[in-house]
């Protein structure tokens, strides 16, 4: 679902509406209107039943929003911070940074919204009586979004995800067995059955001619096939990130040299960097040759290997041949890579037995686009970037992607559309499934995450 147009912002979080929010306002406008026109037909005119069937859609919605802003101040205070709240064709959600931390801290945020609905039920049926002797329009007005808002606080309560009652069950099931992930999977199977039994119920009345109620619990039901779906997967990822370790995924992506080897020899290396030592050489016809094999190594892998430097079996760190173009042509021959090392400390580096969502947390910045794989001994075994950890985990939940988009991804080194690996160990991190190793805390590697995937 898009962002949809921000009206405005309270108490700083952005209230948006989605496209498809004009849409259930004009069903439930046109619902609204044929149930005044039973009522109301002898009482109001043509254009006055429109107008108040079309207010009391309005605030209809401005219960919703009440209601989703019951789960967005609990949250704050919860220290979880609210990205947005969004009005769609099937209500309101709001969307919030991460978990709380904490199954009682969840559990508040899911009873915050039926509670807010139950307390505008329980005030508009009080009001009803005064309200219908001031106007009988009026009293029938609050009856409605009184028994309207006391169905949404009941339907929300229904114990499955995505429903206010399934995050409900979730935080129980979390606090009684101290598992999230356990809680997740039985709220999950909850929410799969109901949305079944929506899917069932709608199409009965459909077959009975119950058109709109029908219709409508169809769709609820496969919204919430879909959002089960999603959890699942989900959670099929979530494992993946915890099982495969760092030494199943990684390749080589590192060149080896000796530290004797002089400029002039490296030089003469097919070209380390798409463009790079092409324009360094003196030689018109090989500097040519050279670059249109880095055009052509650009197309195909725009990111070239490492170069590490040895002396006599030790290792000594890593060169960058971008030295070639610093230093005269007449150096090459006299000065050695070993002249020009930078430590191997300097590469962002992830020993071979760690699990990959502790590499993802590292690659969670621009500037890190592989890293170095340590061996027990804290020597140099292989490198691992984005694209090869995203294909171990599409393959490991069973998903495959067509050849063509992973060759995009590979040429970015990035992520696949959709997968937010990022988020995900985020998501894990807050709700203390996993623990950030001491180095990496200490040390800060793991950044603020600045994007979606």
């Amino acid at each position: 679902m898009g962002e949809g147009w921000q009206l405005f912002r309270i108490r700083g979080i952005p209230l948006r509406i989605h496209p498809t929010w004009f849409l259930i306002l004009f069903a439930a406008t046109l619902a609204f209107e044929r149930q005044y026109r039973l009522i109301l037909a002898t009482t109001l005119p043509e254009g006055g039943l429109w107008l108040v069937a079309l207010a009391t859609a309005l605030l209809l919605f401005v219960s919703v929003l009440l209601h989703e802003l019951g789960h967005a101040l609990v949250a704050l205070s919860q220290g979880v911070r609210v990205r947005s709240i969004t009005l769609f064709l099937l209500g309101g959600v709001a969307s919030v940074e991460r978990e709380c931390p904490t199954a009682l801290g969840a559990l508040a945020v899911a009873l915050a919204g039926p509670a807010v609905s139950l307390a505008l039920a329980v005030a508009l049926l009080a009001a009803v009586h005064p309200a219908a002797h001031q106007s009988v329009v009026l009293g029938e007005m609050v009856t409605k979004l009184g028994v309207l808002n006391l169905v949404l606080a009941l339907f929300n309560l229904l114990p499955g995800l995505p429903l206010d009652g399934g995050l409900v069950v979730k935080a129980v099931v979390w606090q009684v067995t101290g598992s999230r992930r356990r809680g997740l999977v039985v709220a999950n199977g909850c929410g799969r059955f109901l949305s079944f039994f929506a899917v069932g119920l709608g199409s009965w009345l459909l077959l009975k001619g119950v058109g709109f109620s029908g219709a409508m619990l169809i769709m609820l039901g496969w919204f919430g096939l879909g959002a089960a779906r999603h959890q699942s997967l989900d959670l099929q990822v979530q494992l993946a990130l915890r099982e495969i370790r760092v030494k199943e995924v990684c390749r080589r992506r590192f060149r080896v040299l000796e530290a004797s080897t002089t400029l002039r020899q490296l030089s003469r290396l097919e070209p380390i960097i798409p463009g790079g030592l092409a324009s360094a050489s003196r030689d018109p016809a090989r500097a040519a040759e050279r670059a249109t094999a880095s055009q052509t190594s650009a197309s195909n892998d725009p990111l070239e290997d490492w170069l590490l430097v040895c002396d006599r079996g030790r290792w000594r760190g890593f060169i960058d041949p971008s030295i070639l173009q610093e230093l005269p042509v007449q150096r090459w021959d006299s000065e050695a890579v070993g002249d020009h090392l930078h430590p191997l400390d300097d590469l962002p580096s992830i020993a071979e037995s760690a699990p990959l969502w502790q590499a993802v947390l590292q690659m969670d910045q621009p500037d890190r686009p592989r890293l170095l794989v340590l061996g027990p001994a804290g020597l140099p075994s292989g490198t691992l970037e984005r694209p090869e950890l995203a294909e171990a985990v599409l393959k490991k939940i069973g998903l495959r992607l067509p050849n063509q988009l992973m060759a995009t991804v590979r040429e970015q080194n990035g992520y696949p559309p959709g997968l937010h690996l990022v988020q995900v160990v985020r998501s894990m991190l807050a709700a203390g499934e996993v623990q950030l190793p001491e180095a990496m805390v200490v040390g800060g590697s793991p950044p603020a995450s600045t994007s979606g995937s």
